[in-house]
């Protein structure tokens, strides 16, 4: 149809798909859609035509005045269709910039693993770790660049452990892994790259028995000052009409201590019990493999489920610790706000450390002291490895100095009658 466009005709376009060819300026039509979205185009040739842009942007008289000007370009020579094509076969052309370390982990590798607690970590020490080497294209990545900058981090002050660094380009590694594995690189850069030799057996701290001793001790003191603080605290509200403090000072520190001296469970497992996971008809506790529901954030390093016997102390412990909570299921552990997963413990533990005078002595080493006691009393590696949840016996061999009666035995082979 063939209309004067105005602003009145604008305003009342049908919600169909018709053209409005504008009676005042040839060429010029207002294509009406169903869907409510009419633009202005000005043809110039049979098939050839420039969209001028929207109805609800453009008035009839702009788009006239820009009409006008396309014309004009078209009269001098200017093709706007030649022009599209070739700067849409230009755009086909033009290569993708190089993709850097950067670009890869933001734009690739995040994405794919931002749904894992762990994954995120480890974009976060990526990024930190390898600072100097982001913005390096990964076709750079090379052997050579790698080991500079290994040789350039061993340098550092203070001095990083070599196991530290091996750590550290396990995680470079795996993620060039899925570079090639999502074709941005067409092979691995760093497949001539070995390890730093380093001491596999490590550091193996664990409590002496005097050492036990204080600990424990340490804690029944903090228990008891607390329970104090808690009394004179009610007195003073007391004394002044406030309701009153939960006479039972109910505070996590101690059962987790001793749980982690009775079963060898990491920190972050320790943190991610659930009443669910304790049996106590079976005295057993169930480490969950990760994946073991939605709002699990942490599960077995291995990420294999596992059960742990529950010897008298932590079965009474943690019977003892579910009489003094208000939580019936959720998390054994929770956090400052109810219900939240448990964070750290680090504020109460190192207070607690101190007072009994343990010297380099980490949370962790509650595990090296339930692995070394067991090895001690003589139970057999194997079964100290999958108490531990280790996948294999590398790590668990470290405790094998401990049982020195094997080694002895043998020695004396060699004078025996």
């Amino acid at each position: 149809m063939k209309q004067k466009l105005t602003a009145d005709v604008v305003r009342k376009l049908p919600l169909e798909d018709v053209d409005i060819w504008d009676a005042k300026y040839p060429g010029l039509v207002l294509r009406c859609r169903a869907s409510g979205k009419h633009t202005y185009r000005v043809t110039y040739g049979r098939g050839k035509w420039v969209t001028l842009g929207r109805a609800d942007v453009l008035t009839p008289d702009e788009a006239r005045e820009q009409a006008r000007d396309q014309l004009t370009a078209i009269a001098k020579g200017h093709d706007p269709q030649a022009a599209r094509k070739a700067a849409k076969a230009a755009a086909a052309n033009t290569p993708a910039p190089p993709l850097t370390l950067r670009a890869f982990i933001t734009a690739h590798l995040e994405p794919a693993v931002e749904q894992h607690k762990r994954g995120k970590e480890t974009i976060q020490r990526l990024r930190s770790v390898f600072v100097d080497l982001l913005d390096h294209e990964l076709s750079e990545l090379t052997a050579w660049t790698v080991e500079k900058w290994r040789s350039e981090r061993l340098k550092q002050t203070p001095r990083p452990k070599r196991a530290t660094v091996n750590s550290h380009l396990t995680m470079l590694r795996a993620a060039l892994a899925k570079a090639v594995e999502w074709k941005h690189l067409t092979a691995h850069p760093l497949s001539k790259v070995k390890q730093l030799k380093v001491d596999k057996t490590g550091r193996v701290r664990y409590l002496k028995p005097d050492e036990e001793t204080r600990l424990r001790q340490a804690l029944e003191a903090r228990d008891a000052a607390r329970d104090v603080r808690r009394g004179q605290a009610n007195t003073w509200r007391r004394d002044r009409g406030y309701a009153l403090w939960p006479a039972d000072n109910a505070d996590h520190l101690t059962t987790i201590v001793v749980l982690a001296l009775n079963t060898g469970l990491r920190k972050g497992e320790v943190f991610n019990l659930r009443w669910a996971d304790i049996d106590v008809v079976g005295q057993q506790l169930t480490v969950q493999g990760e994946g073991e529901g939605e709002t699990r954030e942490d599960g077995a390093k291995s990420l294999q489920t596992r059960h742990v016997p529950l010897n008298r102390e932590a079965l009474e412990a943690l019977q003892v610790w579910r009489t003094r909570t208000a939580a019936v299921d959720g998390y054994v552990f929770s956090g400052r706000d109810d219900g939240e997963r448990l964070d750290d413990v680090k504020k109460a533990w190192l207070p607690v450390v101190k007072a009994a005078k343990l010297a380099n002595f980490r949370f962790h080493d509650l595990r090296h002291t339930f692995a070394s006691k067991l090895v001690m009393a003589g139970v057999d590696l194997n079964t100290v490895r999958e108490l531990l949840g280790h996948a294999d016996m590398k790590m668990t061999i470290r405790y094998a100095h401990l049982a020195p009666e094997h080694k002895a035995a043998a020695v004396a082979k060699l004078v025996a009658q």
